[in-house]
């Protein structure tokens, strides 16, 4: 198999940026639309990856049966579940993201802060608190929270289109 250099496929590079370009634009100028499109979109991905874990029950011997089986049918009622509200999903999977970042922050935080305590030092400490805080404030109010969701990926999409696309052309030698 031939190695492609990262300048034979620059034009990949350049048009993931013009996509995260589009997204971000979009999540931040028609935010509810754009989610509810997104996670449509997330729906028939979960139901078509549970119909493909099904099937590999049946032709793929290197993961136990039982995995495929219970990742295939998670796949389908997700998927089914979402395609039927998903109104009720658009509002839903944000605020699960804001409750996870807000437990992962507090978690991360507790254990920075003792590691400040045990040898890690006042910067551990401060990083540790910091997110401390941050899970404090996201799980303080996860609906209020879960409304900026679309707004800082809009954001980190415009930023990260950016990059990419001033990447595609450096590698274009």
């Amino acid at each position: 198999m031939a190695h492609k250099d990262q300048s034979d496929v620059w034009w990949v590079f350049l048009l993931e940026g013009i996509a995260a370009i589009i997204f971000g634009i979009l999540l931040i100028t028609n935010p509810a639309s754009t989610l509810v499109a997104l996670v449509i979109f997330l729906g028939f991905y979960w139901l078509f990856v549970g119909v493909l874990e099904l099937v590999r029950v049946f032709v793929d011997s290197s993961v136990p049966w039982y995995w495929s089986l219970l990742i295939g049918v998670l796949g389908i009622v997700a998927g089914i579940i979402v395609l039927r509200h998903p109104l009720f999903a658009a509002i839903v999977l944000p605020t699960a993201i804001v409750v996870w970042l807000g437990v992962l922050g507090l978690v991360i935080g507790v254990f920075a802060m003792i590691g400040g305590f045990t040898g890690g030092g006042v910067g551990s400490f401060i990083f540790g608190f910091v997110n401390f805080v941050i899970g404090l404030i996201l799980l303080g109010s996860p609906m209020v929270a879960a409304l900026a969701v679309p707004l800082v990926f809009g954001i980190l999409l415009l930023v990260q289109g950016v990059v990419l696309i001033i990447w595609a052309f450096k590698v274009r030698r």
